[in-house]
């Protein structure tokens, strides 16, 4: 399930993710789904348990129970390096500055090459204005690509604290030995010759970083306003809807709002410090794997200390904390998104979802049932609210949700596929079919190649033995889209075992077994081939591992018949007999 949700697009062409490694030291491992913090026990009196409690609590990324444990260990082992590095994460991590300041001091004693305690220094010195001090500990942070664009950015704002706009770009030349920092350097020269109000510089930074990154939501915002403060209101109300052709974005839609009304915009950069700030969400919004994403909170965090633009940092905190699973700190995030701003309904809309992973599914329904009465045109709300409900396999009232928001559309465009789509599946679950298939192709003339809708659609033909050469071909052209994706590739195993080539469907079966070895459905189907074939050893085998893994109760009742009976003589149906669109069914 997934709810419509801010996106930050922002220049992320970057190979930043092979670099981060070597950031800082390895926060504390990767991870699993958070455990909620009940699962730990209070911390014994003594250093081992302490420590593999929080060991324990880190493993889940709660980094603050972490850091209280690991703390009591470092009363006992004072001064121990690997500890204090590690609690200088934590701390970190949790937005706790004071203390990550005063730990990053301690750190450099023993490692003066720590990157993030360098950063943190380095930031600490800036915000005081010490430009010259807080340099010297951000170039000693920059010997990794990633280090080289995070301290170059900052340093380069560095010196639009002092006003020096010649050594700020000269700065941002180091940026030229990689072209993935291209947009970066585009646009922060940009926004630091505007901010020193050099407007022919900013605006030939801007408009090259539009043309390299126009579909950018911070360029679009900051290109927009310096256009709108300079006399120039219309191109910027051009530059916004463009904007919005392809992304309804509230922030870009306050913007125009606000331009349509002729209020002049206050200048999208106002301090040194906001351009530091600016320069850290820049990175942040690009690393959301799993290997990076420990550094993004750490900046995020950092970026929170500028106190600039708040709604988008506090957005930035709870989208980081759902990526990391953390639905309980995603919520506290968002939540701090202040009433009024063009963020606020999003954030009740994330927090509803962050609320229903935590299985707390009436306080979701409530909260986005409150959203909508406020709002009852919020075409997104109401969708996240049929997610919802489909997610609780409540289809009835999913169907009915998504049916309002269809009713919502006055224009069709190619991202409303996707509730064509999601209410395609409510109307088949319910088994209304004639309307679920209307969705299916709706959803298909939105947007053609769209692998899932040609799945969902052609699995659901060939389960009905409708239309099976149609049905064929559309599972055809989802395995060209996503070759790698073992429930389409099921799909097509499936088509052709309806179709009575039982080879051809263990080959294409078989591989997606690999793909998805605990799918019950898929191993069934395979067990189904292969005793078609006459491999029924096999097939038995595969049935039992289909039941094994937890199938629904219906499924399961059908598994274990096959496992005690076998498949029963069959005719298969012929793609001749389905030319015409019968139904065999």
């Amino acid at each position: 399930m997934a709810a419509p949700c801010l996106k930050w697009n922002m220049m992320t062409a970057l190979l930043l993710r092979t670099a981060l490694s070597a950031l800082l030291l390895a926060p504390v491992a990767a991870l699993p789904a958070a455990a909620p913090a009940a699962a730990y026990e209070k911390p014994e009196a003594s250093p081992s348990g302490s420590y593999l409690a929080g060991r324990s609590a880190a493993k889940f990324r709660d980094n603050d129970l972490a850091s209280d444990y690991l703390s009591e260990v470092l009363k006992w082992d004072a001064g121990n390096p690997l500890l204090t590095e590690k609690i200088f994460v934590l701390e970190l991590s949790e937005g706790n500055l004071s203390e990550a300041e005063g730990l990053a001091t301690e750190v450099l004693k023993f490692n003066s090459q720590q990157r993030m305690a360098r950063i943190v220094l380095g930031l600490k010195d800036f915000r005081e204005r010490r430009y010259d001090a807080a340099r010297k500990h951000l170039e000693q942070a920059a010997y990794t690509p990633v280090g080289e664009l995070t301290s170059t950015l900052l340093i380069a704002w560095s010196y639009a604290g002092q006003g020096d706009l010649n050594d700020a770009l000269k700065a941002l030349d180091r940026l030229d030995s990689n072209e993935s920092f291209a947009n970066f350097k585009s646009f922060h020269a940009g926004l630091i010759a505007d901010y020193l109000g050099n407007a022919i510089r900013a605006e030939a930074s801007y408009r090259k970083a539009y043309e390299e990154a126009g579909n950018s939501l911070r360029v679009v915002q900051a290109y927009g306003n310096f256009l709108e403060r300079n006399g120039r209101a219309a191109e910027a109300q051009k530059i916004y809807r463009s904007f919005l052709e392809a992304d309804e974005n509230p922030l870009i839609l306050a913007a125009l709002e606000s331009s349509l009304g002729n209020a002049k915009p206050e200048p999208f950069v106002a301090s040194p410090g906001a351009g530091a700030a600016e320069a850290l969400f820049s990175l942040a919004t690009s690393m959301t794997d799993e290997q990076s994403i420990d550094v993004a909170l750490l900046y995020t965090r950092l970026a929170l200390t500028f106190g600039s633009d708040k709604p988008v940092m506090f957005t930035l905190l709870g989208d980081t904390y759902e990526d990391m699973r953390r639905y309980d700190k995603a919520i506290e995030a968002y939540s701090q998104v202040p009433e009024g701003s063009p963020l606020r309904s999003n954030a009740e809309m994330e927090i509803a979802v962050s609320l229903q992973r935590l299985e707390r599914k009436d306080e979701a329904l409530d909260k986005l049932k409150q959203l909508i009465a406020r709002e009852p045109k919020n075409y997104d709300a109401v969708v996240t609210l049929g997610n919802l409900y489909r997610s609780n396999q409540d289809f009835a009232n999913a169907a009915k949700v998504y049916d309002n928001a269809i009713a919502l559309i006055t224009e069709p465009v190619q991202g409303h596929w996707r509730v064509y789509y999601y209410d395609g599946i409510a109307h088949e679950r319910l088994k209304e079919w004639d309307i679920a298939e209307q969705r299916f192709r709706r959803a298909l003339e939105l947007s053609p190649d769209e692998a899932s809708v040609l799945n969902y659609l052609g699995y659901s033909m060939i389960e009905k033995k409708i239309n099976l050469p149609e049905a064929m071909e559309m599972v055809k052209r989802a395995v060209e889209l996503k070759p790698n994706d073992g429930y389409i590739i099921d799909s097509l195993g499936w088509a052709y075992y309806q179709l009575g080539d039982y080879e051809q469907a263990v080959t294409h079966i078989e591989r997606a077994v690999e793909l998805l070895p605990a799918d019950p459905i898929i191993a069934e189907h395979l067990g189904d081939a292969y005793w078609r074939v006459g491999r029924k050893l096999e097939a038995r085998f595969q049935w039992q591992h289909a039941r094994d893994n937890k199938p629904e109760p219906a499924d399961l009742k059908r598994i274990e018949d096959k496992i005690k009976n076998g498949l029963p003589e069959e005719t298969p149906v012929t793609p001749a007999q389905n030319a015409a669109g019968q139904s065999n069914g």
